[in-house]
C-alpha cells in the first residue's frame, strides 16, 4: 500500500477512525485498536491496546481483542481492569474497510446474540467466511490463545481446532470491502501526509 493502512485517510478521516465511528454508531461500548502506530492512532482518537503478538498474523491480534482488560461497572481506572465477562460480545473488524456500515456490525453481532450455543458470528459475503469482520463470545478467547500457543496462525484452522460453534449471517458484500493494495481506495484517499492514492508512496513510506 505504500503506507499504514490504518492511516490512510478518507474524507479527512483515517481509516481506522471511520470504522472507530461506524462502530460506535452500532453500538459498541468500547472501541479499541489492537496494535498499530499507538501514537498516530491516539492522536487520531482512537484508545489503543498492544498487539501480544506483533507481525504473527491476525490471529494474535483477534487473542489480543478477546482477553484484553477491561473496566468493570463504575471502574475507571486501569488498575481497576480485568478480562471481559464470559458472556461478552466483542467485534473484532478489519481497520481498513473501505465502507464501514454501522448496520452491518449491527446485523453481526444480532446473529451471535440470536444463537445462545454459538461461540462467533462470522458473515459470510462473496461466498466467503469474513474472519475478519466477525462477533465473538469473549469466552471464545481462552481457547484461540491456545491454539495460537501451539504453533496455530490461521483463524479458521484455530476456530476448528478450539471446536467453536460458528453462524454465519450473509453480508453485503460492499460492507466488508476492504483496501490491500491502492486500487481498491476511492478516490480522494490519501496516506497520511502523503499524495493521493494512485500518486505513489510519499517519501520515506514502503
Amino acid at each position: 500500500m505504500g503506507a499504514d493502512k490504518a492511516l490512510i485517510r478518507l474524507e479527512g478521516r483515517p481509516l481506522a477512525a471511520r470504522v472507530a465511528r461506524a462502530l460506535a454508531a452500532a453500538g459498541a461500548a468500547r472501541v479499541v485498536a489492537v496494535g498499530g502506530d499507538a501514537r498516530a492512532l491516539r492522536a487520531a482518537g482512537l484508545e489503543v491496546v498492544p498487539d501480544r503478538a506483533p507481525g504473527e498474523g491476525p490471529l494474535g491480534g483477534l487473542v489480543t481483542a478477546l482477553t484484553a482488560p477491561w473496566p468493570g461497572p463504575g471502574e475507571g481506572g486501569a488498575a481497576a481492569r480485568r478480562p471481559p465477562p464470559a458472556g461478552a460480545v466483542v467485534l473484532v473488524v478489519a481497520c481498513d474497510l473501505v465502507a464501514p456500515s454501522a448496520d452491518a456490525f449491527a446485523a453481526t453481532v444480532a446473529a451471535l446474540l440470536a444463537a445462545p450455543g454459538a461461540d462467533a458470528a462470522v458473515p459470510v459475503a462473496g461466498g466467503r467466511r469474513q474472519w475478519l469482520h466477525a462477533a465473538w463470545r469473549a469466552h471464545a478467547g481462552p481457547a484461540l490463545a491456545r491454539a495460537f500457543a501451539a504453533g496455530e496462525r490461521a483463524v479458521h484452522a484455530a476456530v476448528a481446532a478450539a471446536g467453536l460453534r460458528v453462524v454465519e449471517p450473509a453480508l453485503d458484500p460492499a460492507a466488508v470491502a476492504d483496501a490491500d493494495v491502492p486500487e481498491a481506495l476511492p478516490p480522494g484517499a490519501r496516506p497520511a501526509g502523503g499524495p493521493r492514492a494512485g500518486e505513489g508512496p510519499a517519501p520515506g513510506n514502503r
